[in-house]
């Protein structure tokens, strides 16, 4: 089963939820300016999911992605763009390119999600590069970042184990702590697959970043003159924990040995 999977499909089941991603950024954006957000840019897109999502949702709302990786944006062609309808195609526009490069016109809503700008390991690489988003914004615009933390994360070796599917053609995702430098914040993470007939796709992505800190990204954001920074924190859904309970601007929150949250820049 390992030899015949599809790499970006398990990706796609496991890691992303479009519809999620879509509705946070609705909320966020009229939490910030009381209106509907109608243009999407999706720094790091993968195989932008997310801009097809954001098209399908609304006949007036246009998105561009724009990531670096030629097998990844047309594994997105193939797979996603080709289930729009003609007319929704149109509205995405894709960027090969890296994000510091080109222009694109201003969005409502600047998303750089699944921690990829951790690839920049340095603070002026990520102050330039919040800049440079900055400037992609429209005058009332939004820059959306996810976050992970909590001690599990930093302990080499760790696997976050999950059965996505079950049965005969059901599968495993395996997130592992590859290694962590404590005096450099240098980290490394892997993604793998298990099958029901015990084959495995080992290391299917390979992730080598700097762990940053919330702290440290609201400060660089301020430095590249957003104007404030929100913290997005789940709640608990108290009928039933496995279930989203919303995510709502947070000040403080429980230690936690292994969280994700959102932070919310406003231009």
């Amino acid at each position: 089963m390992a030899a015949t999977a599809d790499k970006f499909d398990l990706y796609e089941q496991s890691v992303q939820t479009p519809e999620h991603e879509v509705e946070f950024f609705e909320q966020a954006y009229r939490e910030a300016y009381k209106r509907k957000p109608l243009t999407l840019r999706e720094d790091f897109c993968g195989t932008f999911a997310v801009c097809c999502k954001w098209v399908a949702s609304s006949p007036r709302r246009t998105a561009f992605g724009v990531d670096l990786c030629d097998e990844t944006l047309q594994w997105g062609r193939d797979h996603n763009l080709a289930k729009l309808k003609p007319a929704q195609q149109k509205r995405v526009t894709l960027l090969q390119q890296d994000v510091r490069d080109g222009n694109t016109p201003a969005a409502d809503v600047l998303a750089a999600q699944n921690f990829s700008f951790w690839i920049f390991k340095t603070r002026p690489e990520v102050v330039e590069y919040f800049k440079i988003a900055r400037s992609h914004l429209n005058d009332q615009g939004i820059m959306v970042m996810d976050m992970m933390g909590g001690g599990e994360c930093f302990n080499e070796e760790h696997t976050d184990k999950r059965t996505i599917k079950k049965g005969k053609k059901g599968f495993d995702y395996h997130w592992k702590q590859e290694s962590f430098n404590p005096i450099t914040a240098d980290a490394s993470f892997s993604i793998s697959f298990k099958f029901p007939d015990g084959s495995k796709l080992k290391r299917a992505f390979e992730y080598h970043w700097r762990f940053w800190t919330i702290p440290e990204v609201r400060e660089m954001l301020a430095e590249a003159g957003f104007r404030e920074s929100h913290v997005y924190w789940e709640r608990e859904n108290e009928e039933d924990p496995e279930l989203d309970g919303g995510w709502y601007r947070c000040g403080c929150a429980d230690s936690d040995p292994s969280w994700i949250c959102y932070i919310v820049a406003i231009k």
